[in-house]
C-alpha cells in the first residue's frame, strides 16, 4: 500500500471514479486532496504518454507518489477512433454532450459499432520510479444515449444490454476500463486484496 497519493486530475467525475476503486483496492492508504499543480496539456501520443506526463508533472509539483490515467475510446469501423483525442473528439474546450453528439453523428448508419474504452494508468514516485498498467473494456456504441448515471461516453457504450450510464456506480467500479486498470496496477504493484 501506498501511505499518501494524489490523483493527478482535475475531473471531478474522474476523480470520484478513481478513488472509489483505489480504496477498494487498497492501493493508497490516504488520497491526498485540496493540493494544486499547473495544468498540464496532454501533447502526447498515446495513452500511456499522456499518463506518464501528468503524473510526473503532477509528482515533481507535490511532492507526493501522483496517479495519473489517459481514457481513449476506439471504435473499429473508425479505425481506432477517437483514441487519444476520445476528450478532445469535438474539438478544445468541448462537453461531454458534444462529445457524445459528434461520434453518433459520425456513425450514422454505420453497422459495426463495436468499440473499447482503453485505459492506461501510470504512478509516478517522487524518486522517479514509474509503472504503467491498462484496462480494457470492450463494448458496443448504442444508437442514442441511454441512462442518467456516469459520465464522458458512458451514456453510450453498452455493455451486457446496458449503457455504462445505466449501471449503478458499484456495478460499473466491478467492469469499467479504468477499474481493470488500477486492480492491474495494484497486482503489478503486489498489493492484493
Amino acid at each position: 500500500m501506498i501511505p499518501r497519493l494524489v490523483v493527478a486530475s482535475k475531473n471531478p467525475d474522474k476523480i470520484a471514479e478513481i478513488e472509489d476503486v483505489l480504496r477498494e483496492v487498497g492501493l493508497a492508504g490516504e488520497i491526498v486532496q485540496g493540493l494544486d499543480w499547473p495544468d498540464v496539456e496532454e501533447t502526447e501520443d498515446t495513452l500511456e504518454e499522456n499518463a506518464l506526463l501528468k503524473a510526473r508533472a503532477v509528482a515533481e509539483a507535490v511532492g507526493l507518489p501522483a496517479l495519473a490515467d489517459d481514457t481513449g475510446l476506439e471504435v473499429g469501423s473508425l479505425g481506432g477512433l477517437p483514441g487519444v483525442r476520445t476528450a478532445r473528439f469535438a474539438g478544445p474546450g468541448a462537453s461531454y454532450r458534444d462529445n457524445v453528439e459528434l461520434l453518433l453523428e459520425t456513425l450514422n448508419g454505420v453497422d459495426d459499432r463495436r468499440a473499447q474504452f482503453r485505459t492506461a494508468v501510470a504512478l509516478v514516485m517522487p524518486d522517479g520510479s514509474e509503472i504503467v498498467a491498462e484496462g480494457v473494456l470492450d463494448g458496443v456504441i448504442t444508437e442514442s444515449p441511454r441512462g442518467g448515471g456516469g459520465f464522458g461516453y458512458d451514456p453510450v457504450f453498452e455493455v451486457e444490454d446496458r449503457t455504462l450510464s445505466e449501471m449503478g456506480v458499484a456495478q460499473k467500479n466491478t467492469l469499467s476500463h479504468r477499474a481493470r486498470a488500477l486492480r492491474a496496477l495494484a497486482e503489478a504493484l503486489g498489493i492484493e486484496r
